[in-house]
């Protein structure tokens, strides 16, 4: 359980790490702003992904995620419902 808040932590620190970099670029070359901006919303997306990813992990290694037979019944009883009566 310590994993996840490290992960959320750090990829914090390397948000605002990333913002700040990308906003001191943007103030010394304002022309580059649209490339700099780019770069920067790549990267956040990329640090947001792995507090996702570890998340996952987290999940998968409590055994907290649904089976693979919760999740088809899960499917199965939802398409019974959705099926047209006549």
């Amino acid at each position: 359980g310590f994993g996840v808040p490290v992960a959320v932590l750090s990829a914090a620190a390397g948000q605002g790490k990333a913002a700040a970099a990308a906003l001191e670029g943007m103030a010394r070359q304002p022309e580059q702003t649209s490339k700099i901006q780019t770069a920067m919303i790549l990267s956040l997306a990329f640090i947001e992904s792995l507090v996702i990813f570890s998340l996952l992990v987290f999940f998968l290694l409590n055994s907290k995620l649904p089976t693979n037979e919760q999740v088809q019944a899960v499917a199965a009883a939802q398409a019974g419902q959705m099926a047209p009566t006549r």
